[in-house]
């Protein structure tokens, strides 16, 4: 099996793109190859998902802001109102919908309700509530979540304390689209740093999200250049 990605420019690609389908789809039926064509310019709509930590969050808004990725940022949706006042004052719509136990299935029906039919995908930022089966299945491959670990190892929660129990060398972080199974879906982006017996879970933690900033914005850059493709719960990323 192979994966192949070809960017081209054809004027007046609006207009004759269904001609250029057709052609492509007798091409492929010929030898059994499965495409798609996806126009550039069309800008895909972000929506931000997040709790109270805002290194992530800050992290997209800053490369939103600078024009690094080709998307707009619909809203932002938090368990915490904490980064109201920031967010609203970027003009971008901010929803607090707080979340417990006995009310998990209701925030999930008021958050399906603002991102159905409104966003392409969905940014977990630091988002720390586990999303149900059911919310998943309305972005099949379209959210992406940053976990402070390097998957497979040390999924869950406190994965920083884990390393530092077991006395681990390096710690990384680990982007990937998120399926019905917690933090095993496709991993897009990963990376580590070094670390030492010296060091707290504190200071773990401090130096961690740096790599959380970095990977999970490598990561949302290549899903909107279409730059990632899923393969089973594998993915093939096109990074030249």
């Amino acid at each position: 099996m192979f994966f192949l990605r070809i960017e081209f420019q054809l004027p007046g690609l609006r207009r004759v793109l269904p001609e250029l389908e057709l052609a492509l789809e007798h091409y492929a039926k010929s030898y059994g190859l499965r495409w798609r064509v996806i126009p550039a310019a069309d800008v895909k709509r972000m929506a931000i998902m997040v709790s109270r930590e805002d290194h992530a969050l800050n992290e997209l808004l800053w490369r939103w802001q600078s024009g690094d990725f080709l998307a707009d940022v619909s809203m932002v949706i938090s368990n915490h109102p904490h980064h109201q006042a920031t967010v609203e004052g970027l003009g971008i719509p901010y929803h607090y919908i707080p979340v417990t136990p006995d009310t998990k299935v209701a925030a999930e029906d008021k958050q399906l309700d603002l991102l159905s039919g409104n966003v392409d995908f969905v940014v977990l930022a630091r988002y720390m509530q586990v999303l149900s089966p059911r919310f998943v299945e309305y972005f099949p491959n379209r959210i992406i979540n940053i976990h402070h670990g390097l998957l497979p190892a040390f999924a869950g929660a406190n994965p920083y304390r884990a390393a530092k129990e077991r006395g681990v060398k390096i710690i990384g972080a680990t982007a990937h689209y998120v399926t019905s199974e917690l933090d095993a879906g496709p991993i897009i982006d990963q990376d580590v740093i070094r670390i030492d017996h010296r060091q707290s879970v504190a200071e773990l933690r401090r130096r961690g999200r740096h790599l959380e900033r970095s990977v999970l914005a490598t990561a949302v850059s290549w899903h909107v250049q279409d730059r990632v493709i899923v393969h089973g719960n594998s993915t093939v990323t096109f990074t030249d």
